[in-house]
């Protein structure tokens, strides 16, 4: 196969159909501590915890919507669930009440449980077993991701700031609409019958049911304790003994119905064990990045010069707009990385999966430096230009492309067939782990010296890269099915 053949036509429409999807997620992002902060008149820590809790809980359910995808539904059924429940929640955030708020957090981490992992799956699915265009492919998807994610800000950010709060979070429903449309409307004739039927069928529906069911609870018990509400006066501790036994009935019968073929090799469990490592490593990066969504933006709010002056126009930049930074960057970087690691193939120089993976640990990494530079430069004359963020938006940039996409590709390319969107789930885990990590860090910054807060980032993510150099030997053997 030519390595320069030209892309499935699938992938435009998932493009498309993911960009709008990020497109209402970042522009409800960039809103949500300012709004809590802001209009709720949450604490600083408050926020960070609720925002913690938000963009963790929003990578654990992919974990059931993978399995759910695998079993029951195939991946194509679960996109268009997911997209339904997104909408739904990006519309109720459009209403002020603090029931709406955090029913509105409980649709949206339900519908993105359905809608992440399966969506990667599918343009896994587009590419057969060895076909050099893969990783390429994935850093083109992963664009569809940023183009959204660049545009959101800027219009969710503008009207929530400077309009009504409810106005940007109903521009992320109207977003994720239009997403789901696409969808509909190109599927069936760019995709044919891929993923439309599960790999590993079962028929015992009331597995998922009850699944579901508790998770809601979780979510429901979850709002009302970070709402500051005494949950365990309000509900008997048998209802949690009964949600405690439910979850254990239903996985394990889960696990004892699994079907044979399931049956893993050797070398598949290898591969497994390889995907769950590059999920730890991933907790360091994510739990460093999301501080874009957190005390950066509480950074660029209170600490970095915002006004811009033209010919005596004074205007002053949202605080949000900054999270645009990230996606533009991509947009005009990944062409580059995707042919990048294309013309590296062909020579036959392209790194291996885990130092891109310590590649984009490094980039982090010095990223933050810059704003230690920053934030002591506050320290000593106020308010600091924004080229300060800018520049960590740069390496930081760097350093997702080397990771992310890498990642998607390589979970489709190790997990065994009946376990891919399952597996897609498991890598989204390493963004629970670092949404709750990261956002109890962040609840610290108005606590913590801003030149030690970011700090800790710095030497967490180098640390993590300098290991994982050091393991690498050992994964790619594993990879390759080297015993």
């Amino acid at each position: 196969m030519s390595i320069h053949k030209s892309q499935p036509k699938g992938l435009f429409l998932l493009f498309f159909v993911e960009m709008w999807e990020r497109f209402s997620y970042y522009g409800m992002r960039a809103l949500l501590v300012l709004y809590m902060v802001k209009a709720l008149q949450f604490s600083t820590e408050k926020a960070g915890h609720v925002y913690g809790w938000y963009t963790g809980l929003v990578y654990l359910t992919p974990l059931l919507g993978g399995y759910i995808a695998d079993r029951y539904m195939g991946q194509r059924k679960a996109i268009v669930i997911g997209g339904t429940l997104m909408a739904l929640g990006h519309f109720a955030m459009a209403f002020p009440p603090i029931p709406f708020f955090f029913g509105a957090m409980i649709l949206l981490i339900l519908g993105n449980g359905f809608f992440k992992p399966n969506i990667s799956t599918v343009v896994g699915s587009l590419y057969e077993e060895n076909d050099p265009r893969r990783d390429g492919g994935f850093t083109i998807f992963y664009m569809g991701i940023n183009v959204g994610a660049f545009f959101s800000p800027l219009i969710c950010s503008t009207l929530g700031e400077k309009i009504g709060w409810h106005w940007g979070f109903g521009a992320a429903g109207v977003g994720m609409v239009i997403g789901l449309a696409m969808y509909l409307w190109g599927q069936k004739a760019l995709l044919g019958d891929k993923c439309m039927k599960p790999a590993a069928p079962q028929k015992n529906y009331w597995v998922p049911a009850t699944l579901v069911g508790v998770v809601v609870f979780f979510l429901i018990a979850s709002a009302f304790q970070i709402n500051g509400l005494d949950i365990k006066g309000m509900i008997p501790r048998w209802v949690y003994g009964t949600a405690a036994l439910l979850v254990a009935i239903g996985l394990a019968y889960a696990y004892a119905s699994k079907p044979e073929k399931s049956t893993l090799t050797h070398v598949e469990k290898q591969r497994l064990a390889v995907i769950f490592i590059m999920v730890f490593f991933t907790i360091f990066f994510w739990s460093a990045f999301e501080q874009a969504g957190s005390s950066l933006t509480l950074f660029a709010d209170r600490e970095t010069n915002r006004w811009i002056e033209l010919f005596g126009w004074r205007w002053e930049m949202p605080a949000g707009y900054f999270q645009s930074l990230n996606p533009l960057f991509i947009v005009l970087l990944a062409p580059f990385f995707s042919n990048m690691w294309i013309k590296l193939a062909e020579k036959g120089k392209e790194p291996s999966s885990p130092i891109k993976f310590a590649m984009g640990l490094g980039l982090l990494a010095f990223g933050f430096v810059i704003l230690i530079a920053a934030a002591a430069a506050y320290q000593q004359s106020g308010p600091v230009s924004v080229f300060w963020l800018v520049g960590a938006y740069f390496f930081h940039t760097l350093g997702e492309l080397c990771l992310s996409p890498v990642g998607l590709s390589l979970v489709t390319k190790l997990a065994p067939v009946q376990f891919g969107s399952l597996m897609m789930g498991v890598w989204f885990l390493s963004s629970v782990a670092a949404g709750f990590v990261g956002g109890a860090f962040a609840g610290n910054y108005d606590a913590i010296d801003h030149v030690r807060f970011f700090m800790i980032p710095t030497a967490t993510a180098a640390g993590a890269a300098l290991v994982l150099i050091l393991i690498t030997p050992k994964l790619r053997k594993w990879m390759h099915g080297v015993h």
